[in-house]
């Protein structure tokens, strides 16, 4: 029995529960805990999937979940995983180059196996929203929903006014043009912003820099993982509030402190991002962990996990 699979993406880590290979339940308790990087596997949350026998031409249905056991719309990190591995699952209906799709709480999402041995895969996107509706977003006084787009909004944090351009893309997020994007900056401001009280349910918080059109650094705090090194949502998001700018090309590089991501913004407004993830292990659950949670270990496990 495999419990889990572990995959990361320019260091963005996510384990894949696969109902087809565990009886182990995913619930919020069961995500928040083994995400845990001291008492679980550690990860940036849990893909659990497929949900439904998948069958070539059908979507693949998967929940998605933060670290803190919290609801992901979309990961486009975790599509990109999750493809990889429908790929290595079943390489002959999954092959290089077949688009197929991939069914979340944020709807459709296509996606190609571009290369199994290198971890190369594509996933679109989507056309993000700009309403302040979807993220939601409050006005400055927090009565009343803010009317409108919400792209160059003024935003006061801790005596600071900002400048700000909020994307709805599957998951909220608030990004923020910026001189020198750091992981300190994120670190101090993301919590900051990803809980203002401007933004009810919370939002995902990118900083931005362009190097030129084609080029930006990004860094990221996510509302239900904290800072990360990298977020595919959160390229898009900051490619699309960068091209609502007039900020950059329709094709960007998106470096990160884990890694890259390439995004792409079509004429219709439509994102596709490409990137590279790999898988860093898989094993089973110790009775340990399994009892904290109140379920016990299958009859065949030993005394202790396994990983390989």
């Amino acid at each position: 029995m495999i419990d889990f699979y572990k995959y990361q993406a320019a260091g963005n880590d996510y384990l894949v529960i696969d109902p087809r290979h565990t009886d182990f339940p995913v619930t919020r308790e069961a995500v928040r805990l083994i995400c845990d990087r001291h008492l679980g596997v550690g990860a940036d949350g849990v893909l659990h999937g497929p949900l439904e026998p998948p069958r070539p031409g059908v979507p693949v249905v998967l929940d998605l979940y933060n670290s803190d056991g919290s609801d992901c719309g979309r990961s486009g990190n975790g599509l990109r995983m999750f493809a990889l591995h429908l790929a290595g699952q079943e390489p002959g209906a999954w092959a290089d180059g077949r688009e197929f799709t991939l069914r979340t709480a944020a709807g459709d999402s296509p996606v190609r196996v571009l290369d199994a041995a290198e971890g190369r895969v594509e996933v679109g996107m989507g056309r993000p929203s700009f309403d302040a509706a979807d993220l939601p977003l409050l006005r400055e006084d927090g009565t009343a929903p803010y009317d409108g787009r919400a792209v160059r909004v003024p935003l006061a944090v801790d005596g600071e006014r900002l400048t700000v351009t909020c994307v709805h893309n599957g998951n909220p997020h608030t990004v923020v043009p910026v001189d020198e994007p750091s992981e300190e900056l994120a670190r101090r401001l993301g919590p900051r912003i990803a809980g203002h009280p401007r933004f009810p349910d919370r939002t995902n918080v990118q900083f931005l820099r362009m190097v030129s059109r084609s080029v930006m650094e990004l860094e990221v705090f996510e509302r239900g993982a904290g800072y990360v090194t990298a977020s595919g949502a959160s390229a898009c998001a900051a490619v699309s509030a960068a091209r609502e700018l007039g900020l950059c090309d329709s094709r960007v590089e998106v470096r990160m402190p884990g890694g890259e991501a390439r995004v792409t913004v079509g004429e219709d407004g439509r994102v596709t991002m490409t990137g590279d993830a790999e898988q860093v292990a898989a094993g089973s659950f110790a009775p340990a962990l399994r009892a904290r949670l109140g379920r016990p270990a299958p009859a065949t496990a030993g005394a202790a996990g396994t990983v390989r």
